[in-house]
């Protein structure tokens, strides 16, 4: 039986103030009991990615700010009825059970006439209302305004369409596990499931539309993972030229470095086939580095798995250099918004140069574990140029026995098309990424 609108509506307002509150989204929605968490999520989404818009609105409509969830309440009927084409369900129903919502929560019944004038005046003035807030910037984009003029900076040609693009819902992509299927074989599967879907790179599929992973065929036997695009392009670039290993040699010795989730981890092994590869995958986050177990047993397969600190090799390495790392470095998160709107909204801009401190100290710890003629592979899931390009820059001009290989460098959200000297990169819709393959002279 479908929620009532108004409870739905109380607990997005709910994950919003958590999420102002400096929660992350993931365990701002994860406290929603499961058989409302669905639509509350895909509300509190859609809120996010206008929450400009609403903040701006509201400050119009109200001469100081109520108290967080009352706040929350407003800004979330704001944030899905200012844009009546975009509004999933009419503004009229929204402002009738935002209204509802506050007058059935304790925390919020104080509130209610307040909320009832600024919504029905909402109701009345939209049109201008609208019109004004056009003018403010983070009405406009929905970014805070230091990161709307970061990327201005950072690519003066494409922020626009980089806020746009963080402002749409990203595609559902699928990683064929290739040691128990075929991209091809298993589209067939999808399509005979009624799950139609498109090929994207060498083992890629994405789904016309977002599915419960439950409905994917063999999904809990290991026959694929959920993995952007974007993502899928760090396992083949590592291991290209490493593979296939010559029968009777040595197998590959591998790091994944920051590791959890894991899919990386898997993605390794997939291509590396059995008994190729000696993977180990290193999360400093105990809780965290259960994923990748769980991730792992899905999937069959084997990784040694290291609880430790990347960053302190002394507490962890054997001694024994490694023929590949992959450095999937802590950054931002600033090319992943569309899976992770919260992000724009939690960041503060002294984070990303406490987290380039960061990524510099990983590679500076990790490069001398990399054998002569071995690779690190350098990636973060951000579209800033200070975590991206300038940290590589750096790095090289402070490392002569380093050498910058073919790669993607900077993907900016659904850029699409094809990257000179990557093979089989994904086309079509992805997040934003920065990948540098280094080689040791």
């Amino acid at each position: 039986m479908q929620p009532p609108l108004w409870r739905q509506l109380q607990l997005t307002a709910g994950a919003l103030a958590s999420i102002r509150a400096g929660t992350s989204g993931s365990v701002a929605f994860e406290a929603v009991e499961p058989a409302l968490r669905p639509g509350v999520q895909a509300l509190g989404f859609q809120v996010l990615r206008w929450l400009g818009r609403a903040e701006a609105l509201r400050r119009h409509l109200a001469k100081r700010t109520p108290p967080p969830l009352p706040d929350a309440l407003l800004c979330t009927a704001l944030g899905l009825a200012w844009d009546a084409e975009r509004a999933p369900y009419e503004p009229f129903t929204l402002v009738d059970q935002a209204v509802e919502a506050a007058k059935r929560n304790p925390a919020t019944r104080a509130q209610a006439s307040f909320i009832n004038a600024c919504l029905r005046r909402f109701l009345r003035e939209r049109d201008e209302l609208v019109a004004i807030t056009d003018q403010e910037p983070v009405a406009q984009w929905n970014h805070p305004r230091w990161w709307i003029e970061k990327l201005k900076r950072d690519h003066p040609r494409d922020w626009q369409r980089i806020l746009n693009a963080d402002n749409t819902q990203a595609p559902m992509t699928l990683r064929v596990n290739t040691q128990k299927s075929t991209a091809a074989a298993y589209l067939s599967a999808l399509e005979a499931a009624g799950l139609p879907a498109t090929r994207i790179g060498a083992s890629g599929l994405q789904l016309g539309r977002a599915r419960p992973v439950q409905q994917l065929p063999g999904f809990a036997d290991g026959a694929c993972s959920v993995q952007d695009a974007a993502a899928q392009m760090a396992a083949p670039l590592l291991l290209e030229g490493l593979l296939p290993v010559k029968p009777g040699a040595a197998p590959l010795r591998v790091l994944d470095a920051c590791a959890a989730p894991g899919g990386k981890t898997a993605h390794l092994l997939e291509l590396a086939g059995p008994g190729a590869a000696e993977v180990i995958a290193l999360e400093v986050d105990a809780l965290r580095s259960r994923r990748i177990d769980e991730t792992l047993s899905r999937l069959g397969l084997q990784a040694k798995v290291v609880v430790a600190d990347a960053a302190r090799p002394a507490d962890w390495w054997d001694g024994t250099p490694f023929d590949a790392i992959l450095l999937d470095a802590p950054c931002t998160a600033s090319g992943i918004v569309r899976r992770h709107p919260d992000v724009r909204w939690l960041r503060r801009e002294s984070d990303t140069a406490q987290l380039s401190a960061q990524q510099a100290a990983l590679l500076a710890a990790l490069w001398p574990l990399v054998r002569p003629g071995g690779r690190l592979l350098y990636c973060t899931c951000s579209v800033f140029r200070e975590e991206g390009s300038q940290q590589i820059d750096a790095f090289l001009a402070h490392n002569t026995d380093a050498r910058l290989q073919p790669s993607p460098g900077h993907l900016l959200p659904q850029s699409g098309g094809n990257v000179r000297g990557v093979p089989d990169n994904p086309s079509g819709d992805h997040d934003g990424f920065f990948y540098a393959l280094l080689e040791k002279r």
